[in-house]
C-alpha cells in the first residue's frame, strides 16, 4: 500500500512539475507586445509638462512582450483629432522613430530611443508634444515589432516609415493619452 502511495504521489508531483514549465513557457510565448508610461494610464490624461503648455519633452515609455524574432522596432506619436481645417487628413504626426534595437524595453522622460529619427508635422526632427488647438484631443503611440531593418534615412515622413514596414509588422501595440489645454 506504501509503494502504491508514494507511486500516485510521484506521478501528481510530475504531472505537476510538467504543467508548471509547460504553461509557463506557453505564457512566455503568448505574451503580447505592449506599450505602457508610468506618467499615464491608457486613454488618460498626458501630463502637462510633456505638452507643448510644459516642458515639450517625451514621456518615459515601457516595452513589453516583445516577439523573440523581432529584428527592430518602430514608435510613432499621432494626434487622429486635428480639424480638417487644418489638416485635411486630420492628422498629426508628433513622433517617428525605427530601427530600434528589440532590446530596447524603456525609453527614460525626455528622452529618444536609441534608431533613426523621422521628421513630424512641424518639419522637425523629433518629439514634439500634444498641443490641441480647440478641445481635448487623442495622442495615439503606436508600437511596430518588425521581422527587418529598414532602409529609410533620418528625416523620412511617417507615411514613408508606414509604407516601408508594412510587409515587415509582426505585432503592434498602442497606448493612448489625451489632453486640453
Amino acid at each position: 500500500m506504501r509503494v502504491l502511495v508514494l507511486t500516485i504521489v510521484a506521478m501528481i508531483t510530475t504531472a505537476v512539475t510538467a504543467w508548471y514549465f509547460l504553461s509557463d513557457n506557453s505564457i512566455q510565448k503568448s505574451m503580447s507586445l505592449a506599450i505602457t508610461s508610468p506618467a499615464f494610464e491608457n486613454n488618460g490624461r498626458i501630463p502637462s509638462r510633456f505638452t507643448c503648455d510644459g516642458k515639450n519633452i517625451s514621456p518615459e515609455i515601457i516595452f513589453s512582450g516583445i516577439p523573440a524574432d523581432t529584428k527592430s522596432l518602430a514608435l510613432t506619436l499621432e494626434d487622429p483629432d486635428v480639424p480638417h481645417t487644418i489638416r485635411p487628413d486630420g492628422m498629426w504626426n508628433h513622433w517617428v522613430v525605427w530601427d530600434i534595437p528589440p532590446g530596447i524595453h524603456r525609453v527614460g522622460e525626455g528622452s529618444t530611443p536609441p534608431g533613426i529619427v523621422g521628421v513630424n508635422t512641424d518639419k522637425k526632427v523629433g518629439y514634439t508634444g500634444p498641443c490641441p488647438p480647440d478641445r481635448e484631443h487623442r495622442y495615439v503611440f503606436t508600437l511596430y515589432a518588425l521581422n527587418a531593418t529598414l532602409s529609410l534615412p533620418e528625416g523620412s515622413t511617417k507615411e514613408e516609415l508606414l509604407a516601408a514596414l508594412a510587409p515587415h509588422v509582426l505585432e503592434t501595440a498602442q497606448l493612448i493619452g489625451r489632453y486640453v489645454r
